[in-house]
């Protein structure tokens, strides 16, 4: 009753998972990633061990076919379950169980597997292949599984209806403040839009929680330096990083006030103004 997409993004940095559901809370039972070792899906009647277990089985060096079958070996429920791995090198695997509810199937390609039941029909898998493969492989991963699981809502995704939604993408030193590899968790557990609504989390996970590129950075000048302890002091803080702190753009804002990113700035000056 679910619908989803692992994959691991083009330069081999990162490994994510997106799925939906007329489910409550998909993304507390469907996706597993680690950094530097895989991510995977189980759906249909998950078997949430699987997460822990074919984690285990690529850390010790499996690729996603032996893994999965690892898995089914050992399930004796594995007719009814559903489930897409990609392992540290961009293998994949994806398994239907015979006994999955209609449509029930599956594609995979050189670093991802795509896979559904109760689906609207197979072309809700092949819109989500068909948008996969057809985004900028230099986008972030995130961004790419989204526009996959888009694709797949929009061509009638679970024929059930809409409910939730989550969005998994690990990265080595991607975490909060670089010290863990989650670059993306979030979830939306029970919307009338969930799609919509993880595109806007997504978008704030990008301001809050991602680290600025080079790019973003615009540096600190004396003047600059003094437009910001001026606008703290008007917003009746302590001094400029006090503000930081207080609206959780430490990410955004360098420790030692070198530099300060572009979107910050604008927001200082736009409240300022």
């Amino acid at each position: 009753m679910t619908f989803s997409i692992v994959a691991r993004s083009a330069d081999g940095e990162s490994w994510g998972v997106a799925v939906a559901s007329k489910f409550l809370a998909v993304g507390a039972a469907v996706p597993a990633a680690v950094a530097q070792v895989g991510a995977l899906a189980t759906q249909a009647d998950a078997n949430v061990a699987y997460k822990g277990m074919a984690l285990s089985h690529l850390d010790d060096g499996a690729t996603a076919e032996v893994a999965l079958q690892r898995l089914l070996e050992e399930d004796p429920g594995r007719d009814h379950r559903q489930v897409g791995i990609v392992d540290v090198d961009g293998g994949a695997a994806s398994h239907t169980g015979p006994a999955c509810l209609d449509w029930a199937g599956g594609a995979t390609g050189e670093g991802f597997a795509i896979q559904g039941n109760v689906l609207a029909g197979e072309h809700v898998v092949e819109a989500m292949r068909t948008a996969w493969e057809g985004s900028p492989a230099d986008a972030p991963l995130a961004r790419r599984l989204l526009a996959a699981l888009a694709a797949g809502d929009e061509a009638g995704g679970d024929k059930r209806g809409r409910q939730s939604a989550a969005l998994l993408v690990v990265s080595d030193g991607a975490g909060y403040g670089g010290l863990d590899d989650i670059a993306v968790d979030l979830r939306v557990d029970d919307h009338v839009d969930p799609l919509a609504e993880l595109a806007r989390l997504l978008d704030l996970n990008d301001l809050y929680l991602t680290a600025s590129t080079e790019e973003e950075k615009v540096p600190v000048t004396p003047e600059l330096e003094a437009e910001l302890t001026a606008f703290a002091a008007a917003q009746g803080q302590r001094d400029f990083h006090a503000w930081v702190g207080t609206e959780n753009y430490e990410m955004r804002v360098d420790p030692e006030l070198a530099w300060i990113d572009r979107r910050v700035l604008d927001i200082v000056r736009s409240t300022g103004a």
